[in-house]
């Protein structure tokens, strides 16, 4: 089977999902104080994607095989999501994961 950018998409995009369920799940434990397994699971994965994002330039690295499979350099053009939505996910997720942090931080060293 022939990796098409319509695969890289799919995959990135329920990537991208499933790491944003990760952060939501971090901030509403911390929030109703209810630190779990879960938790430490998905701050793991958001961390664990960071440090993929760190090692390659902060570039995902399905950005850069979907730009190898035509995608366009500095677009949206690897995930299937609006463009306004896209250019702000960085922003948004890293706030809500830093915050997310510290309120767990707070629930457990209380």
């Amino acid at each position: 089977m022939k990796l098409t950018l319509f695969h890289i998409k799919l995959v990135h995009t329920l990537i991208f999902w499933g790491l944003s369920a990760c952060v939501l799940y971090a901030v509403w434990s911390g929030l109703v104080d209810r630190i779990t397994t879960l938790t430490w699971v998905a701050v793991l994965l958001t961390l664990l994607e960071g440090l993929v994002l760190l090692a390659f330039g902060g570039t995902c690295p399905l950005t850069i095989l979907a730009e190898r499979r035509g995608a366009a350099r500095g677009s949206v053009a690897d995930i299937f999501l609006p463009k306004p939505v896209a250019d702000r996910i960085f922003p948004v997720c890293g706030t809500t994961f830093f915050i997310a942090l510290i309120v767990i931080a707070f629930r457990v060293l209380r």
